[in-house]
């Protein structure tokens, strides 16, 4: 260890924001342990010193002046002391270099070791903090390995991961293919951070819609609620308290143009917006939509809706199996039962 070494561990203070002093504590501590491993003692008063100037390591045993000498490793003789300054005395501390001819090459090895092991604790440590702070939010990445159908995109500092469970099954991924991905959770591990992904969450299309929809950013309009089947359909409930905007335009954009931008993202997944409401009834029927209601009973108390819709719409309020009447259920948090008015 020399000069050049402190000169490197500057660089990466400046590259990786990582102390000199930091790492320089962190190799101290670890050339105690090398110097007792190495040089089979167990001497609790042994510190190592680093100049940080020109990198030389030197060990050094503390000793306490006695009048005899009874253990050799943490004593010495006031006479012996006397040798090295006249200002001890009986109880005075005396720091006595002992430092092996051997011990530069073993020092050497351990700073490198321990640098490389701070850097990447530390770098683990920033990729956690950065990534917890973009839990719950969309980040975009690109698909760089795929293993037992579980797939791995780079994130730019860090790799993320999207498992089976929470992929869309229609759609088809590609390496190197840029996919935009909402992040469920990030969590510590002893390998590093695990960051978890979805494209399949309804939350993926409520935070691109927040993210593509200047009045959302602005608070102008609002969701009230969401309900996705991943690759099919997604209906999506809006409300604004300002009347001069048309919340469901402002999603859709003119001609179409904001809402399509979110589709192509999707890959084509259908999204029908509605008008939130207060009142059950009227949020029911838009939850319905397309299809036209004839008539509803609504339990509120038990969360229930029995609907009638026209016979000619029956297939088109229940959906393709089922599905837009599922969709509305969960958009609402209503349980729905609908009949055509040829059953009444």
């Amino acid at each position: 260890m020399n000069s050049e070494f402190i000169l490197a561990l500057e660089e990466i203070e400046r590259e990786k924001n990582i102390k000199k002093e930091v790492l320089l504590e962190t190799i101290e501590n670890a050339l105690i342990s090398a110097y007792k491993k190495n040089y089979e003692t167990n001497q609790d008063n042994v510190f190592v010193s680093i100049d940080n100037e020109t990198g030389v390591v030197r060990v050094f045993a503390k000793k306490t002046v006695v009048e005899e000498v009874t253990d050799p490793q943490t004593e010495i003789s006031l006479e012996e002391a006397h040798k090295i300054s006249k200002q001890y005395d009986i109880g005075s501390e005396v720091e006595i270099e002992a430092t092996p001819k051997t011990f530069g090459r073993i020092a050497a090895q351990t700073a490198k070791q321990m640098v490389t092991q701070k850097i990447r604790e530390v770098e683990r440590e920033n990729i956690y903090e950065e990534f917890s702070a973009k839990e719950h939010t969309v980040i975009e990445g690109i698909i760089q390995r795929i293993e037992r159908r579980n797939i791995y995109l780079d994130a730019g500092k860090a790799e993320v991961f999207l498992p089976v469970s929470e992929q869309v099954p229609t759609e088809m991924y590609d390496f190197h293919q840029h996919l935009k991905v909402y992040v469920t959770e990030v969590k510590k591990t002893t390998k590093g951070p695990v960051i978890t992904v979805s494209r399949a969450k309804a939350a993926l299309v409520q935070k691109l819609f927040e993210n593509e929809i200047p009045e959302i950013q602005d608070g102008i309009v609002e969701i009230m609620s969401i309900s996705r089947e991943a690759g099919s359909r997604t209906k999506m409930a809006v409300k604004t308290n300002n009347e001069n905007v048309d919340p469901i335009g402002a999603c859709i954009g003119a001609k179409g143009a904001r809402v399509q931008v979110i589709i192509n993202e999707l890959n084509g997944e259908k999204i029908d917006i509605v008008k939130y409401s207060d009142d059950p009834e009227e949020f029911i029927r838009a939850a319905l939509s397309p299809a036209e209601v004839v008539s509803l009973n609504v339990d509120v108390e038990n969360k229930q809706a029995h609907i009638i819709v026209p016979f000619t719409q029956l297939s088109l309020a229940i959906g393709k199996e089922g599905q837009n009447a599922r969709l509305a259920a969960r958009l609402t948090g209503y349980k729905i039962d609908i009949k055509s008015d040829r059953d009444e």
